[in-house]
């Protein structure tokens, strides 16, 4: 494809267990706060783990403007209030974006999993006739982005993309190629997933669920947190954005997809390194440029493994600093890569690592070396930053974000 058009971040909107607003939410991440607490959203006492990164004192009333919060679930709500504390942000005019090809791309892994659980419970105990009439509609995946250009009034393409954990990357992606070959004026892209039984229950029986604290490349990681929230990047032409004196805290160079599909929940380290390869390529970059990367991270043994592995496949002994953002906000699911890529963004602009930031004692299995970041942010110049997102089936996908010159 000839690229036609340079494609960069504009607005940032973030929900998230640590503060809602891409403010709030970068202050958390720079001083290494953790969202972690006992689950709230359903009954939890009959798991052994009974802790989650879940977002306290939401009110979706509070931010959105046209959405009517009770005729859509907990993962809509995210998606749309993050999308408007995006548009905020940029400071575009949002009558701008309802009157040009603007479109929604969100991901999730569990779409409105929530509202499925209430309309079964309501059917198994009551029968179908007494299930809450405006449960059904609020169900379909595709909600979730339509949530976005519902709050936002927005006429173009409105997709919700359920490949899980690197879905919101994947978003990105597809955004950014409709932008970038002037299929579309702007897009919103992003994901949101909200904690749910099903989701819990799931990691749980994979023993894949930490008890109390998710602990990426650390000796004594044993899982994940699941986590929820919603997060949402507005991307825009750059010569949109220059004429109109937009902030701009990156440009999207490029990204890499590819699917091994060799076992469902196993990553496989060759093909993150291809991927990997793959975004380098498509966003005109060499690995020793590579100043941060933002981890898929887990935290659990299997994973950070085999992600340091293909790292190390492909930039060999300088490997950059590394950290995941999941030890402080959690497995947000589907809205991984995209709170990655609000961080890649903040670390550019501000000049930081985003740390991680319970590692306390790095595995010595990763090998030598490795800069994880602990504990707390710390002060660097970012030029390049790679965000990767792994996914169950082998769906990998990386982004690659830029200073914008």
């Amino acid at each position: 494809m000839s690229e036609t058009r340079r494609v960069v971040v504009t607005g940032l909107g973030a929900v998230s267990c640590i503060g809602i607003g891409v403010e709030a939410f970068t202050e958390g991440i720079r001083a290494g706060r953790t969202g972690f607490s006992p689950i709230e959203s359903f009954d939890a006492s009959e798991f052994p783990t009974v802790v989650a990164a879940e977002v306290h004192d939401f009110d979706a009333a509070a931010i959105v403007e046209r959405l009517v919060p009770e005729r859509w679930g907990r993962s809509g709500q995210f998606a749309a209030a993050a999308a408007r504390l995006a548009v905020r942000d940029s400071g575009i005019d949002p009558d701008l974006l309802s009157t040009y090809r603007t479109g929604s791309i969100m991901g999730t892994t569990a779409g409105e999993a929530q509202v499925l659980q209430a309309a079964v419970e309501q059917w198994v105990a009551d029968g179908l006739k007494n299930v809450d009439p405006r449960l059904p509609g609020m169900t379909p995946v595709s909600q979730i982005a339509n949530a976005v250009s519902n709050e936002l009034r927005l006429s173009g393409d409105s997709q919700t993309i359920p490949t899980a954990c690197s879905a919101s990357n994947m978003a990105l992606g597809y955004a950014f190629d409709l932008v970038r070959t002037g299929r579309a004026d702007f897009m919103l892209a992003g994901g949101a997933d909200a904690v749910n039984r099903a989701c819990h229950a799931g990691f749980y029986r994979l023993g894949a669920l930490a008890e109390e604290v998710c602990r990426p490349f650390d000796v004594h990681r044993s899982g994940i947190i699941t986590g929820e929230g919603g997060a949402v990047l507005l991307l825009e032409p750059l010569d949109h954005a220059l004429a109109r004196g937009a902030p701009i805290y990156a440009e999207l160079l490029g990204y890499g997809v590819n699917c091994d599909a060799r076992h469902m929940v196993n990553p496989d380290a060759d093909s993150i390194a291809e991927c990997i390869r793959l975004a380098h390529r498509y966003a005109g970059v060499r690995a020793e440029e590579i100043d941060y990367i933002c981890a898929h991270g887990t935290g659990t043994p299997t994973n950070d493994v085999t992600e340091v592995k293909a790292v190390r496949e492909v930039f060999g002994e300088r490997v950059p600093p590394i950290s995941s953002i999941k030890s402080m906000i959690g497995h947000t699911m589907g809205a991984a890569s995209a709170f990655g890529a609000i961080a890649c963004c903040k670390a550019i602009e501000e000049g930081f690592l985003p740390p991680t930031a319970t590692v306390e004692e790095l595995d010595p299995a990763l090998g030598e070396g490795l800069d994880v970041v602990p504990g707390a942010g710390r002060p660097a110049t970012v030029e390049l930053a790679q965000n990767q997102g792994m996914a169950f089936g082998g769906n990998n996908v990386v982004t690659i974000f830029g200073r914008s010159a």
